[in-house]
């Protein structure tokens, strides 16, 4: 069946089960703006923003801890990001003196070394930025940018890194922000009304953004359109989506066209929350995307106490495994194309969890509940498959047996250890279920125990 480009039948795409088994992806934040690398940081993102208040608005944009909005905030009177800017290159030094910088320096990324990083640490998929708010694609398309000619690469960054990522078994995404471009619209936005205002709408931007979006698809074909910030409604998105499912009926669309994209715009697969993850188990599916830090792109300010550790790590993948969700963690590459080890380092800790317990991670889907806890108040994730359900375990016990509240499974039910080789012994405490656990056990930010299914209610 061939999709039209109306909502009723953009409705009628499933999520495809290679996306709901994925649960963990890698997001590439790399841009020009790595090469000045500054915003003031916060582990936390943008964190809780009342968008009501004016003022809160204004704090976030002047103190926004997001490197790759380096160009907008440098143009902010009073923000951290414009003294830093004056006093490294001077008052009168342009971003776009940062273009021609970047594109000499990167000519040394090797994205083979990224995507053996992004296996190695567990990723099922990839999504790499190929135009971020500052206008400079990272593919040599044919449309070029009629405001800013030479702001795109030579070197095909996008199709090299999908191959790459394909041939070690990930599937590839790709980013596009079609909802701001500041070669098209004035600078600063610094108030919710300048945020609204900032998506073009021109006929000459849609056909642009069109374009890029048709020949990205046509190159590389996607398995993700993750598009950013909102859509012009004259590009027609929903003509797009349709000829994307067409042409790739297992790709996903993000929710991030829709900010004036009209009708059309509204369709999606999945929601985004951005430095978020939800407190509750979720019907539809979703998507937690946030940096290891807390920025996108490369910020040199961010020391190791900004960045989440490898435990934050593998507890929000299990956290948001349980509700139905995926995360899209970001790595945000230096200007060389390097990934600095302090984000390396974790993303291969976490590999390593996942290549132990990944059983009860990939392939899985919410259980009856997603949180619970032992008696002594540890923490726990649950996760299910057709013949089990999963228990992960934030940290390591203090004694040899755990208490897990209100599991009410069956006495036939067989208890394992991922990892570990023999059945443990385990008895019921009313709705309560204790497990012995074997003196050997690895250390780590969790572990996973695995009950039979067929004995749960």
């Amino acid at each position: 069946m061939a999709y039209q480009p109306t909502i009723e039948s953009l409705a009628t795409h499933s999520v495809p089960a290679w996306f709901h088994d994925a649960k963990f992806g890698i997001f590439v934040h790399w841009s020009v703006s790595s090469i000045p690398a500054f915003a003031p940081p916060n582990k936390q993102g943008i964190g809780d923003v009342d968008l009501g208040n004016a003022e809160s608005v204004a704090r976030m944009f002047k103190h926004t801890p997001y490197a790759e909005w380096y160009w907008n905030s440098i143009n902010i009177d009073g923000s951290p990001a414009q003294a830093h800017h004056r006093a490294t290159y001077g008052a009168d030094y342009p971003y776009e003196h940062f273009v021609p910088q970047f594109m000499e320096l990167a000519r040394g990324c090797d994205v083979e070394a990224w995507a053996e990083l992004f296996a190695r640490a567990g990723a099922r998929y990839v999504v790499f930025v190929t135009k971020h708010h500052d206008g400079v694609t990272l593919w040599p398309t044919r449309h070029l940018n009629p405001h800013r000619q030479h702001w795109h690469a030579e070197r095909d960054f996008v199709g090299e890194l999908t191959r790459a990522v394909r041939a070690r078994g990930m599937r590839m995404g790709l980013y596009y922000s079609g909802g701001i471009d500041w070669t098209f619209h004035g600078l600063p936005i610094d108030s919710m009304a300048s945020f609204l205002g900032s998506i073009p709408q021109s006929e000459q931007y849609a056909r642009y953004a069109d374009a890029h979006w048709r020949e990205l698809i046509e190159r590389y074909e996607p398995a993700v359109l993750w598009n950013d910030i909102g859509y012009p409604e004259k590009a027609e998105p929903a003509r797009l989506f349709a000829d994307y499912y067409n042409r790739i009926p297992d790709g996903v669309i993000n929710n991030r066209f829709m900010l004036g994209a009209g009708e059309g715009g509204q369709h999606h697969d999945f929601v985004t929350p951005e430095y978020a993850v939800l407190d509750r188990i979720l019907k539809n599916k979703w998507e937690s995307t946030r940096g290891i830090g807390g920025s996108f792109g490369f910020n040199r300010a961010e020391s190791d106490d900004y960045l989440l550790t490898a435990e934050e790590i593998v507890h929000m993948i299990a956290d948001v495994t349980s509700k139905n969700g995926n995360l899209l963690l970001n790595v945000g590459p230096t200007a060389n194309g390097l990934v600095p080890w302090a984000q390396a380092s974790r993303l291969l800790a976490v590999g390593d969890w996942l290549r132990r317990n990944g059983e009860a991670i990939y392939g899985t889907r919410p259980w009856r509940k997603a949180d619970g806890r032992t008696t002594d108040g540890t923490a726990i994730r649950f996760t299910r498959s057709d013949s089990y359900v999963y228990a992960i375990v934030f940290g390591k016990p203090a004694g040899g047996e755990i208490t897990i509240e209100d599991l009410g499974l069956a006495d036939t039910t067989e208890v394992r250890l991922l990892g570990y080789g023999a059945p443990l012994r385990w008895q019921s405490r009313g709705a309560d279920l204790g497990v012995a656990l074997p003196g050997d056990m690895p250390t780590g930010p969790a572990f996973a125990l695995r009950f039979s299914l067929d004995a749960a209610p």
